[in-house]
């Protein structure tokens, strides 16, 4: 790391400036959890490291009807922010389940969503939230739905001259789950997580959003088994054949977690929990 330069422009144009110079040569740094591993085991050696951390791009407010994290937003603030818990409590519940104290005061939700983990835990509320990511860099602003943001293990949209500004959440109606399942009850990734959000009254289901992570190259919306519950009341039949749906959308591997077999039986058992949770439903 001698040989590296590093900047911590207190201006986003300083910023965007600093990236138009050096290019591919920058690496952007956040919080630091995912990428400082990775110089220290001397998996990169980054020749300019650009800090991301002054540029006051952090906090959390609400605006025309949306919650708008800054990237630079810690995970333990997320956790603990009273607009987050009101308002959007499954992201706050992914956040207190995610990592250490030490990697929840570090990590940022910038530099989660930047690193396009497959397990990362903020990703699916976001995914059930229809939440948005607005970038910036040398061509200016661009908003891009989480949706279309990763694009395969470890890889996003994001230019090399971009980074992430804030992130832009609908305030939700009807009620969002989180349920995460690990190899320990604490500081653990994630086996297998599932974010549920379903609208409903006497009527049936007015709207639905199943995301799933850990299964598959990036993190999944279920759009089939979302549309399995539109209009309709819900059971404890319904629900496990929606569940059923969601785990065949999926595509899960062998690893130093689980077997791909022991992801499928343990998704279908946590997207049905979740969506009874979110119903009210008891599938005891």
């Amino acid at each position: 790391m001698r040989d590296s330069m590093y900047f911590a422009p207190t201006e986003v144009e300083d910023a965007v400036k600093l990236l138009s110079d050096y290019g591919d040569q920058a690496t952007i740094l956040a919080g630091g959890t995912d990428l400082v591993p990775k110089i220290n085991d001397y998996e990169l050696k980054p020749s300019v490291l650009l800090y991301i951390g002054n540029l006051g791009i952090k906090g959390v407010k609400e605006e025309n009807g949306k919650l708008v994290v800054g990237a630079m937003t810690t995970t333990s603030c997320i956790a603990s922010d009273p607009l987050i818990n009101e308002k959007a409590g499954a992201l706050a519940e992914a956040a207190r389940l995610t990592g250490s104290d030490a990697v929840r005061n570090s990590g940022t939700i910038g530099g989660n969503l930047a690193n396009a983990s497959p397990a990362a835990d903020l990703v699916p509320p976001l995914l059930a939230m229809d939440a948005e990511l607005v970038l910036t860099g040398v061509k200016g602003e661009r908003t891009v739905a989480i949706t279309d943001f990763f694009t395969g293990p470890g890889k996003t949209v994001l230019a090399a001259s971009e980074f992430i500004k804030d992130i832009r959440i609908p305030v939700p109606q009807g009620r969002v789950v989180f349920l995460k399942l690990g190899r320990r009850k604490a500081m653990t990734l994630s086996v297998v997580n599932v974010a549920v959000r379903l609208h409903t009254d006497g009527s049936g289901c007015h709207e639905a959003r199943i995301a799933i992570g850990s299964m598959a190259p990036t993190a999944i919306r279920c759009t089939q088994a979302e549309t399995m519950l539109l209009g309709k009341k819900l059971d404890g039949e319904l629900i496990q054949a929606c569940a059923e749906k969601a785990i065949a959308d999926t595509s899960p591997i062998d690893d130093q977690r689980a077997t791909a077999w022991y992801r499928l039986q343990a998704g279908k058992t946590l997207v049905a929990r979740a969506v009874a949770q979110a119903a009210g439903v008891d599938i005891q």
